[in-house]
């Protein structure tokens, strides 16, 4: 009886670990693929941000013109994904503590829903930065976001740096933002 209770356990344990083994790589992976997205286009490291006019939540335009002289990290992401969840809170925190500093963080949503989606979940998350409703051209103009969250990190002449896939710990944003904030605009 107890070989078939010390079996069960073992069973239990191993179970137990691919199911944690399989929700980490989820988190590093991301939500899959973004809506009918290709891999043409801008977006690659080094280059200029491609231009955008975007509407916020509000239907009012924004453009990428109104970031410049920022710091600007642009995610795609979507309320229904997991890892983007969990990357608001960390980005609301680095917005409030760099906002004074030049940083600009913008959320480009994916949601099908549109503001009509996004709008509860940012007022019950408290986000405090851009919100804007991406689309299917945004996302093949930065390359073919091919999945979601997809983060860019611009520098204040709207040239990007970094670009992240998946989620991504938010001490490694933290280090990438800090020498461009540093640097005069």
């Amino acid at each position: 009886m107890s070989t078939t209770r010390n079996s069960n356990r073992h069973g239990f344990a191993r179970g137990a670990a691919l199911v944690a083994l399989a929700l980490l790589f989820g988190l590093a992976a991301g939500c899959g693929k973004a809506p009918e997205t290709t891999t043409k286009g801008g977006g690659a490291v080094g280059t200029t941000a491609p231009a955008f006019a975007l509407p916020d939540l509000e239907g009012r335009e924004v453009k990428d013109t109104d970031l410049r002289g920022k710091v600007v990290i642009l995610d795609f992401w979507a309320t229904w994904c997991g890892p983007c969840r969990m990357e608001v809170p960390h980005f609301v925190r680095l917005q409030s503590k760099y906002r004074d500093q030049g940083l600009q963080i913008v959320g480009l949503s994916m949601d099908a829903g549109g503001a009509r989606d996004v709008r509860p979940f940012v007022d019950e998350h408290d986000v405090n930065y851009t919100m804007l409703i991406a689309n299917d051209k945004t996302a093949q103009d930065f390359g073919g976001v091919l999945g979601i969250p997809t983060t860019f990190v611009i520098d204040r002449k709207g040239t990007i740096v970094k670009k992240f896939i998946g989620y991504t710990d938010p001490a490694v944003f933290e280090q990438t933002i800090q020498p461009l904030l540093a640097e005069a605009s």
